[in-house]
């Protein structure tokens, strides 16, 4: 008889701790995974959490060791894989059940997939799993996007194997189809921003005040008991006080300074632009991953054009004031495409409730978000968090200081795209009559385009047509 209240196919590195995480919490897991050498080991492997765990070597077998309706999660390759596995599960379901992508989904492919099942009565999930490994394993924060039946099937399981946050699960219903794969997305372009941020303050420090790793990684220790406590500023102060053990050398030092991506900052910037709003902080740390790539480039432009940076002469308090400053431009830029997306896919999503899901497990949980999701609880005016009265408060506090670390690295040498687009955007948006009036005048002039006139309706053309 069927006893397995939920399937996980996939036992890489994120379905085996999702498993493991479940049955850990009581439930009844039945497993497959395409390699099925895996399996075995798995199960062994799991200890006591075995008795839980049901392993089955086809899929037809896995499918029928469920109890209906059935509830499916598949940690698999997004895009084809998925497409492909979801033609092999469909014949082997039944209307009512529900078929989860766990993986980082583009969300339109999400949508068409929900919109095409939807034809067979079966419930498909987009679910936005944040927090790596360990996260997965113990707690990680998860985004669900999907049909309300889906829902009812999914809470009991979710909200008991997700992170917690003084007691509130960090898991949530955000609204249909693609909806939490969307906000997943824009949570990953926020981690880019971060990150990018992170790396340009530690550059500051290392090649700007000449200080060594591990002096630095104090320092960003001394961060996270404040202001700017955050999952990311921890893990960056430890990894920067760790040697290698095979030079002494300090770790990072060994490291080539090439990152890598897997796509969701990309999506979220051109989803951003398609949508009309711009992310400038978060483009440019998907456009600094790109140039850190091109290391042999960048090597040979040293040589020619030169890469010394000039002494810098910046406090550590005006660094984490700027830090601060930019963080919550990034933020609120990654809230707006949320807005955006609501607006145009008529999603329900809650802002306060989508940053409370943040606050643990997942990779961007910080010490603001607590205060973006009261933000978002209250009026903001004009609908925008930066006008926040809590957060117009940090940012008057805080912008000078981001000027001066901005003004300093430009002078010095000192690549800072992110940091300098957190302030561009600023700037840009307190200004309530801006310089586009004479692109406006450009593109008439030279394409007859037309604009508006201060105080009146319609479209105008200037002189220089008369």
């Amino acid at each position: 008889m069927p006893n397995a209240q939920i399937g996980v196919y996939g036992l890489g590195t994120m379905g085996s701790a999702l498993a493991l995480n479940m049955a850990e919490h009581g439930f009844d897991v039945a497993v497959t995974n395409r390699e099925v050498e895996w399996i075995g080991p798995f199960v062994e492997d799991a200890g006591v959490l075995g008795a839980r765990i049901h392993p089955h070597d086809t899929l037809e077998n896995f499918v029928q060791g469920l109890v209906t309706p059935r509830v499916i999660l598949f940690m698999i390759p997004s895009g084809a894989p998925m497409d492909a596995m979801i033609e092999a599960v469909t014949p082997l379901l039944a209307p009512g059940d529900t078929i989860i992508d766990g993986g980082n989904a583009n969300f339109h492919d999400t949508r068409r997939r929900a919109a095409t099942l939807n034809e067979h009565d079966i419930h498909f999930v987009g679910m936005g799993v944040s927090g790596g490994e360990k996260g997965a394993r113990f707690g990680p924060s998860m985004m669900v996007g999907g049909s309300a039946h889906s829902w009812q099937q999914l809470r009991p399981i979710l909200r008991e194997i997700a992170a917690r946050f003084e007691g509130d699960p960090c898991v949530d219903h955000l609204g249909p189809d693609g909806a939490g794969h969307f906000v997943k997305t824009v949570h990953n372009g926020i981690e880019y921003a971060d990150m990018q941020m992170i790396a340009e303050v530690y550059g500051l420090m290392r090649h700007g005040k000449a200080l060594a790793p591990a002096e630095i990684g104090k320092i960003f220790e001394q961060w996270n008991e404040g202001a700017l406590r955050s999952y990311l500023v921890e893990i960056t102060g430890k990894a920067l006080q760790y040697d290698d053990p095979e030079t002494g050398h300090p770790m990072v030092d060994v490291i080539k300074d090439a990152a890598g991506q897997k796509g969701t900052g990309r999506w979220t910037v051109v989803e951003a632009v398609r949508m009309g709003q711009a992310a400038n902080t978060i483009e440019a740390a998907v456009g600094a991953r790109s140039w850190s790539s091109e290391k042999a480039t960048r090597q040979a432009a040293e040589e020619i054009l030169g890469g010394t940076c000039l002494a810098l002469d910046l406090s550590r308090e005006t660094l984490a004031d700027a830090f601060l400053a930019a963080r919550i431009l990034a933020y609120a830029q990654g809230f707006r495409i949320l807005d955006a997306a609501a607006q145009e896919y008529d999603w329900p999503l809650d802002f306060s409730r989508i940053a409370e899901i943040w606050r643990a497990g997942c990779i961007i949980r910080s010490a603001l978000l607590d205060d973006i999701s009261e933000a978002f609880q209250g009026e903001l005016p004009a609908g925008q968090l930066i006008l926040a009265p809590r957060f117009a408060q940090l940012l008057a506090s805080s912008i000078p200081a981001l000027r001066e670390v901005v003004s300093g690295a430009v002078k010095g040498g000192h690549a800072v795209p992110a940091l300098s687009a957190a302030l561009a955007w600023y700037d840009t948006m307190r200004q309530g009559h801006g310089t586009a009036n004479i692109i406006q005048a450009q593109r008439d002039f030279f394409g007859y385009h037309g604009f508006e006139r201060l105080g009146q309706e319609g479209k105008h053309h200037g002189p220089w047509w008369d």
